[in-house]
């Protein structure tokens, strides 16, 4: 069961990074070095607020194997 939670932890691990990759890509190339952005609220729309609720479905994914994880470890 261990090996299964670790495996699954990994692909959720790559997979995280991978999308918050595409979101800062999807921000501009200003956005990596700390650009300045022309407005102070702007929202987010089609493959953008994909991108951005499928990494927070990620990131959650992830917390909550890596509690089972320790659990089960003990």
């Amino acid at each position: 069961m261990k090996t299964y939670l670790d495996i699954v932890q990994i692909i959720l691990g790559v997979a995280l990074i991978v999308l918050i990759l595409f979101e800062v890509r999807s921000s501009g190339l200003g956005g990596v070095f700390g650009g300045a952005q022309t407005s102070l609220i702007r929202k987010r729309r089609g493959v953008e607020l994909l991108i951005f609720r499928l990494a927070i479905a990620t990131a959650i994914l992830f917390f909550v194997t890596a509690i089972i994880n320790v659990l089960i470890v003990g």
